[in-house]
C-alpha cells in the first residue's frame, strides 16, 4: 500500500483554462488528476442538451480536454477523475473511447451513474430554499442528487484510467481516490472529515493559488497570467501538503487557503456533504515553505441520511438591452434614456431592471458624492414568460437611437432562456449507483 498520494486539481468549473491541467499532468508528478467541472446550473443545462441529443449531455469541452491529456494521462500513469459527464455519463465515456481510438490509445473508462432523480419526483417535495412544493417554482427540468465518495469506489476499483461521473458533491472527487488508495473506512467519521477538507481546499483550483483572490496593491499575485492549479500531497495519516508546479504564476500562502477553505461554507462546524458532516473549526493551516501549506485537524461526525438533490426548472426568458452614453452630462443623458424606458415597460414587465454600468449597476447606490462620469452604459433586462415579451426589452433600448437622448450608440440587444435551481433532499437509500465500462 501507498504511503503518500499527489492529487491535482486541473479544473474549477465548466470554462475553466485548458493549460492548466495539462501543466499539473506534465511535470506535477500525480497519481491522480480532477477535473472538477460542473455545477448548479451547468448540470440542468446539460439535462436540455441531452433532450435535444441523447447522445450530448456531456461537458461541451470534454473532447478538447480529452484530447490533450490523454496523451499524458497514460504515458505519466494519471488516473482521472471528472464529473465531466454531467447530464450524460455513458456518452461521456464513449466520447473519450473515441478519441483514443482516433489517437491509437489504449484506455478504460468508467461512467459512474445514478444521480439522475428526476423520475423520483412528483414536485410536491418542499424547496430547501423557499419550503414550497418544487413545481410552485415552474416546470422542472432535472433533479440530480449529489453522490459521494461511495459512488466513486467502485469506479475505481475497476482499475480504469478514467472515471467519469455526473453529479457528485465537488469534494468527494477527491475523498474517493484518497479512500481508494489508502483503504479508509467510510465510517472513520474523522478521516473522511479531513479528507473532505482537503477536497473542499482542492476543489475550486485556481481559486486556492490566488485566483478570485488578487487585489492589486493589497493582495497581490506575481505572474497572474499564467496562475498554476494546485495539487495536494496526502499522507496515510490524513495529513495534507499543497502546492503549486515550480515555474507556473500564482502564489499559495495562508491567506489564499484561509479564503478557500470558508468558501461557500455556512457553518464551519457543520458542513454537509454526502460523506460526512465535517468539522473545519478544528483545522489547522501552516505554511511549510515557499507555495506550500500543510492542513491538518479536520474532523466530521455522522454521514447523513438523505442526499441533496439539485433540481432545474424553466424560469422564463431575460430580454436585455444596452446603449452607451459619453461626454459633458452622460449620466443625465442615460438617467433620461433609463426613466424613458421604466415608463413604457413597467407596466408590462413584473421584474424590470435599470442599470447604470459603472455607476450603481453592482450595489444599486452610489454610495454618497462621486465625481460626473464623462462615460456611461445603460443596461435594462425584463423578464418575461416568453421569448418574444423579453425580446421587446431590446427594441425599446435601440429605439433610444432616434428617439432617445442626444448622443447615444453602441446599442445592442439579446434574449436568453433562464434555467432557475432550488434544491430538495432525498433518502439515501433512494439513491442506486452504477458503474459502467467502456474501454478501447
Amino acid at each position: 500500500m501507498k504511503t503518500t498520494i499527489r492529487i491535482g486539481c486541473g479544473a474549477g468549473f465548466s470554462g475553466d483554462r485548458l493549460e492548466s491541467a495539462l501543466v499539473l499532468a506534465e511535470k506535477g508528478a500525480l497519481d491522480f488528476l480532477v477535473l472538477e467541472c460542473l455545477a448548479e446550473r451547468t448540470i440542468a443545462l446539460a439535462q436540455k442538451r441531452k433532450q435535444h441529443d441523447p447522445t450530448k449531455g456531456y461537458d461541451p469541452l470534454l473532447e478538447r480536454r480529452i484530447t490533450a491529456l490523454l496523451p499524458l494521462l497514460i504515458s505519466n500513469r494519471i488516473r482521472l477523475v471528472t464529473n465531466m459527464g454531467a447530464a450524460n455519463p455513458i456518452a461521456a465515456a464513449e466520447a473519450i473511447c473515441r478519441i483514443a481510438r482516433q489517437m491509437g490509445i489504449s484506455v478504460t473508462v468508467a461512467a459512474v451513474t445514478g444521480d439522475d432523480v428526476f423520475s423520483q419526483l412528483t414536485g410536491q417535495e418542499k424547496a430547501l430554499e423557499t419550503g414550497q412544493p418544487l413545481d410552485a417554482a415552474g416546470p422542472l427540468l432535472s433533479a440530480n442528487a449529489y453522490l459521494g465518495a461511495d459512488a466513486i469506489l467502485p469506479a475505481l476499483e475497476t482499475g480504469a484510467d478514467i472515471i467519469v461521473t455526473g453529479r457528485v458533491a465537488d469534494p468527494s472527487l477527491f475523498v474517493a481516490p484518497l479512500v481508494h488508495t489508502f483503504g479508509w473506512s467510510l465510517d472513520d467519521t474523522h478521516l473522511m472529515g479531513q479528507a473532505t477538507v482537503i477536497g473542499h481546499l482542492m476543489e475550486c483550483a485556481g481559486q486556492l493559488t490566488g485566483g478570485y483572490f488578487a487585489d492589486p496593491g493589497k493582495k497581490d499575485v506575481p505572474d497572474f497570467a499564467h496562475l498554476g492549479h494546485p495539487f495536494v500531497e496526502v499522507s496515510a495519516e490524513g495529513k495534507a501538503v499543497f502546492g503549486k508546479v515550480s515555474g507556473t504564476g500564482g502564489v499559495l500562502n495562508l491567506a489564499t487557503a484561509r479564503e478557500q477553505l470558508l468558501y461557500e461554507v455556512m457553518d464551519p462546524a457543520c458542513y454537509f456533504t454526502p460523506d460526512v458532516v465535517a468539522d473545519f473549526t478544528e483545522v489547522s493551516l501552516t505554511q511549510c515553505g515557499p507555495d506550500r501549506v500543510q492542513a491538518t485537524g479536520g474532523r466530521g461526525s455522522h454521514r447523513p441520511e438523505t442526499l441533496k438533490v439539485s433540481v432545474g426548472y424553466g424560469a422564463g426568458f431575460v430580454g436585455e438591452g444596452e446603449i452607451s452614453y459619453a461626454g459633458a452630462n452622460a449620466l443625465g443623458r442615460a438617467q433620461l434614456a433609463g426613466e424613458t424606458i421604466r415608463q413604457r415597460l413597467a407596466a408590462s414587465f413584473q421584474e424590470l431592471r435599470v442599470d447604470y454600468i459603472g455607476l450603481t449597476s453592482v450595489h444599486r447606490t452610489a454610495f454618497g458624492h462621486h465625481p460626473a462620469p464623462y462615460e456611461i452604459r445603460l443596461r435594462v433586462a425584463g423578464k418575461a414568460r416568453t421569448a418574444e415579451q423579453a425580446a421587446w426589452v431590446g427594441e425599446e433600448v435601440e429605439a433610444l437611437y432616434t428617439n432617445g437622448p442626444a448622443g447615444g450608440g453602441g446599442a445592442r440587444k439579446y434574449v436568453h432562456e433562464v434555467v432557475g435551481i432550488i434544491s430538495t433532499l432525498i433518502p439515501r437509500h433512494c439513491v442506486h449507483p452504477s458503474v459502467t465500462i467502456r474501454q478501447v
